[in-house]
């Protein structure tokens, strides 16, 4: 059991993921923007993502636990770095994991002035919370926790793979406000989720009646697995047909869900800006390949009676561990159910609010840039606030940011965010149209990269587009 923990403390570290994409959200001369805010600017007359090239993200983090705090070389040896990890940790810290691949992305204005856009992406979304309670349980054992109540409730996991086809729209109602929505159509391939469970464990000393010095009693569990497209998974034989079999869902013949994004961009006036967006505001209605577990009950073990009597010639000892296996069964069930469930997608929400400044004429007016027919700053700062609402409550992060036009076909933003995996995280992203081709490039926590070790979390999200500027 100590290997197996160490095993997961250790992966959680590396391959742990968060959507936070503050690098993208208000980044207007970059198309995939308009995924973060479908009301924000839009500075082109039509753009094309190039196929399985317009957006390639990753994005990495664990908020309580970081490789190098497992295997840095110290003084002190593994065993000693995990149990004060395990006991520094708490049941709200979390290991979440996102990855998206744009399929097709593509975009155009039309005569009435609305930029239409739409296109397909995978999505594999996860998170765990650290179960805290398990985790001491595992490593310590019970001995020196007599009477202490192991809580069962801290077993929190949601995942889910899916395709997502979407279809939007953008409309610039005046010189001031920019408003946007879309609809999104998802196709989930794959799902399972386990929350809000409850019960305890606990060791106590027996009585005069108790067979054995302790009893072990779980009390009041009531665990549930709830799971989609994994049960026909089971039946298949090889990768080979597994992988078959999940593609062949992706084109909506998996379970289905619906959900929309609207967002907007206001001009206070020419120097400041304030812009909002929710996103994924939906759900995913499984009725297909559905397969839910669910584990109830109370049972108090007092310990095994060893029986050796004589055996004769081709005689085995007693089964004593099926017996036990089959006595914890018939005590708390496990009953497998086919029930429909709705699965609500994870809200996003995003806000900035921008300052714009440049050198200015005798005249007072802005030295500006123009884009896309647009008079825009070439300087911007501001701030952004990001919140994602998870089982057990919402994630945040608080980021500043600096956004440079260099000039009409290169620009950069540098972010500063605080969020639950760290203090200091600092990302650069750089935008460069060169020709018709739009090339970009972000990443965050860059002063992690010299030992990506020590880093909780790490971005990295590119792309490639054609982009057809306004006349």
């Amino acid at each position: 059991m100590r290997i197996f923990l160490t095993i997961i403390l250790s992966l959680m570290g590396v391959f742990a993921f968060s959507q936070n994409k503050q690098l993208l959200y208000g980044f207007d001369d970059i198309p995939q923007s308009l995924m973060q805010n479908p009301g924000g600017k839009v500075l082109h007359k039509k753009h094309y993502g190039i196929p399985f090239l317009s957006q390639i993200h990753f994005n990495g983090g664990s908020s309580g636990v970081s490789v190098y705090d497992i295997f840095n070389n110290g003084n002190d040896n593994i065993n000693d770095r995990i149990t004060k990890k395990i006991f520094e940790m708490k049941n709200t810290d979390f290991f979440t994991a996102t990855q998206q691949l744009e399929l097709i992305n593509f975009g155009w204005r039309a005569k009435n002035e609305i930029y239409f856009s739409g296109g397909i992406y995978q999505e594999f979304d996860f998170i765990t919370y650290f179960p805290k309670d398990l985790a001491i349980l595992a490593w310590e054992g019970n001995r020196d926790y007599l009477d202490y109540e192991f809580n069962l409730g801290e077993i929190s996991t949601t995942g889910d793979f899916m395709t997502v086809y979407h279809f939007g729209l953008n409309k610039k109602l005046n010189k001031k406000l920019t408003i946007g929505a879309r609809l999104k159509l998802y196709s989930s391939m794959f799902s399972y989720r386990s929350v809000n469970n409850s019960g305890t464990f606990v060791t106590r000393l027996g009585n005069e009646n108790s067979e054995n010095i302790y009893e072990h009693t779980v009390q009041n569990a009531n665990v549930t697995v709830q799971t989609s497209g994994y049960a026909s998974l089971r039946e298949l034989d090889g990768v080979g047909q597994v992988t078959s079999e999940i593609l062949g869902r992706a084109f909506f013949g998996g379970n289905i869900g619906i959900g929309a994004d609207v967002g907007f961009n206001y001009e206070i006036n020419e120097a400041w800006n304030l812009s909002a967006s929710v996103l994924d505001f939906g759900a995913i209605f499984h009725k297909k390949d559905v397969e839910n577990y669910r584990a109830h009950g109370t049972y108090t073990l007092n310990g095994i009676n060893l029986i050796f009597p004589p055996l004769n010639e081709g005689e085995s000892t007693f089964p004593y561990y099926s017996d036990l296996e089959d006595e914890v069964e018939r005590e708390i069930p496990i009953d497998t159910l086919h029930n429909n469930y709705t699965q609500f997608r994870p809200v996003k929400f995003n806000a900035g609010l921008s300052f714009g400044f440049g050198k200015f004429n005798a005249t007072g007016a802005c030295d500006c840039l123009n884009v896309g027919g647009e008079k825009l700053h070439k300087q911007n700062v501001g701030l952004q606030f990001y919140s994602i609402f998870r089982p057990k409550g919402p994630q945040m992060a608080g980021t500043l940011f600096y956004h440079r036009r260099f000039t009409e076909y290169l620009s950069a933003k540098a972010t500063y965010t605080v969020d639950s995996y760290s203090f200091s995280n600092v990302g650069l992203g750089v935008s460069a149209d060169i020709g018709k081709v739009n090339f970009y490039i972000a990443a965050d926590n860059l002063i992690k990269y010299s030992n990506l070790a020590k880093a909780k979390s790490v971005s990295l999200q590119l792309g490639f587009n054609i982009i057809i500027d306004e006349e």
